[in-house]
């Protein structure tokens, strides 16, 4: 960041996931002139690798009773002005035989005291809310708990920025600051997870503790409620519905470098081992992928916590000036994704006061877009002549949206039948995106499904034509195929492993994408398109037939066949992580 010219802004906000985003949208609508920048795709870091849990509150009504009633505050909030990012699922905290009846009494009493509106169940009627449930169920609470769309949530409120004067910049990494001459008159850094890195630009000591944990995503809904083990804190003991799967989660386990640490087999299996307790379904059930998220950890200096999952979950507003005698820069560091709009709102209220703005926050009150008639969320039976399921599926993802995009002449077919995405859709969120089909499945959740694009991704990188020439549309479904790929590793057990061996044969066998050169010297055919060696899928089709082979070891290398033989007694399976070979 250099001097201020013609072109500069007067905030900039650093990082595009919720907070970030929320940040850019209350200020536009303040009158400020924001530019948000990220270094990815929105959502690319601590947003996009969440469980998609709307909270409650009631899983810190015992620990951290603050962030239970900010949590339930803004899940209320939420529910109003995001409804097309919304699924009022509800919530069970359930008590097993062998756990401890105090921790039950005290999590109701937690609720009731943080206004969080709780109701006992007997272990028949959770059973009657969720009938695979175990046996061994002694009683339950039910909770307002609910599901969101972090990745749909992130773009309306970029949108709502851009829609009020805000500019949005991703794949725009910051690569410096300079604190005696700066571009904009006031820099916040809400990049969660990397704000000690961005704080270390500007030579200020940010004491981020990031904290990976797992998730786990299952290939159908096995539950329709967020189901939780009423029990202390402890790794592997949520469920919660999403869309078409159910997602399990998590670990907490304190990292050095947000962007480096050990993805881990043993996480994976602790999921399925643990919560197989609570809904036993899932030790059979099919594993389509995992994904590992880091939290941006925070507590002030000098408490002394060792055990991450101790660190409050309250959110800190760093003024630098105050803080480090450092002006026109402030960090938003801890917090939840629930609380995010409130976090944006007591940081815009603090930039306001120092560029001298007296503007009232009002995003708790204007829906976001999509969300603005909720009467476009009803079934539509016959409406832009497509079955139920998918218009239903269509209309709550583009809420208030879905006229302006699905109204078309033009045929209208479902590219992804996993997740019912029509080409109308895609084709909006390809206008929104350009090339970067990463960018179109966060808008649509095409290729997300059960198939994990093996059999979308082609026809998402055909909407680029002829737009985009040859090349670009070729890198970017390499791009897609290698990012959907690469959750995969964990899961390659059972019928997981058919799959991905199916869409590697998909792939590897049409149009020459896993680079045979057997037929280079065919007369009249060009494969010079084709044939740059390996491309950012080579590695994915490596792997993918190892594993076929049964050569995929519980870190995700690969092993030769006679080490695999000697170990396991010549069947060519491994030990750890075949899950039973279902």
């Amino acid at each position: 960041m250099s001097s201020r010219t013609g072109t500069d802004t007067d905030v900039v906000v650093i990082g595009g996931g919720s907070t970030g985003c929320g940040i850019a949208r209350d200020l536009a609508m303040r009158g400020v002139d924001v530019t948000l920048v990220e270094k990815g795709n929105l959502t690319h870091g601590t947003t996009g690798r969440m469980h998609g849990l709307l909270h409650s509150g009631g899983r810190y009504a015992v620990s951290d009773q603050q962030s239970a009633r900010e949590c339930i505050e803004e899940t209320r909030i939420l529910e109003d002005i995001a409804s097309h990012c919304v699924e009022k699922t509800g919530g069970l905290f359930v008590q097993l035989d062998e756990d401890d009846d105090a921790y039950y009494e005290e999590k109701l009493q937690g609720c009731r005291d943080c206004d969080i509106p709780a109701e006992e169940l007997t272990a028949e009627q959770a059973h009657e809310i969720e009938p695979y449930l175990t046996s061994d169920v002694k009683r339950a609470i039910k909770v307002p708990d609910g599901a969101i769309d972090p990745f749909r949530l992130c773009v309306a409120n970029a949108a709502d920025a851009e829609r009020h004067g805000g500019r949005v910049e991703t794949h725009a990494p910051v690569t410096d600051l300079l604190v005696e001459e700066i571009r904009a008159e006031y820099v916040v850094n809400a990049t969660g997870a990397w704000a000690g890195r961005v704080g270390e630009m500007a030579g200020l000591d940010i004491e981020v503790r990031p904290s990976k944990g797992v998730m786990t995503v299952m290939n159908v809904r096995q539950v329709d409620t967020v189901v939780n083990r009423c029990k202390p804190k402890g790794d592997a003991d949520i469920i919660v519905p999403h869309e078409t799967t159910c997602i399990l989660g998590t670990t907490d386990v304190e990292v050095d470098d947000p962007d480096e640490y050990p993805e881990e087999q043993w996480e994976v299996d602790l999921m399925i081992d643990e919560l197989s307790a609570l809904v036993p379904i899932l030790e059979d059930a099919r594993t389509i992928r995992s994904y590992w998220g880091v939290r941006p950890l925070y507590e002030p200096p000098d408490t002394g916590t060792t055990d991450p999952t101790d660190i409050t979950r309250q959110f800190f507003l760093l003024d630098h000036a105050e803080r480090d005698d450092v002006g026109g820069m402030t960090s938003i560091v801890g917090g939840k994704f629930t609380t995010y709009r409130l976090m944006a709102e007591r940081i815009t209220d603090h930039v306001c006061e120092q560029l001298g703005i007296d503007r009232e926050c009002t995003t708790a009150d204007e829906p976001l877009p999509g969300s603005e008639d909720a009467g476009v969320l009803d079934d539509y039976m016959d409406a832009y002549g497509l079955r139920s399921p998918i218009a239903k599926r269509s209309t709550k993802r583009l809420g208030s949206k879905a006229d302006e995009v699905l109204e078309t002449d033009d045929p209208n077919p479902v590219l992804c039948t996993c997740e019912a995405v029509t080409r109308a859709e895609l084709r909006d969120a390809i206008d929104h995106s350009g090339t970067d089909l990463n960018a179109a499945r966060i808008r649509t959740r095409a290729s997300m499904g059960n198939c994990q694009g093996g059999f979308c991704c082609h026809r998402m990188a055909y909407e680029l034509s002829p737009e985009y020439d040859e090349r670009a549309v070729r890198e970017s479904l390499d791009e897609l195929y290698q990012e959907r790929w690469k959750g995969q590793r964990h899961a390659l057990w059972g019928e997981q492993l058919s799959q991905a061996m199916l869409n590697h044969a998909l792939h590897a066998t049409t149009m020459n994408r896993d680079r045979d050169p057997a037929n280079d010297e065919e007369p009249g055919i060009e494969y010079g398109a084709f044939d740059a060696g390996p491309g950012p899928d080579a590695e994915a089709d490596r792997s993918a037939t190892a594993a076929a082979d049964g050569r995929v070891r519980s870190d995700g290398g690969v092993s030769d066949d006679e080490k695999d033989s000697s170990e396991n007694g010549g069947t060519g399976k491994q030990e750890e992580s075949t899950r039973g070979d279902q």
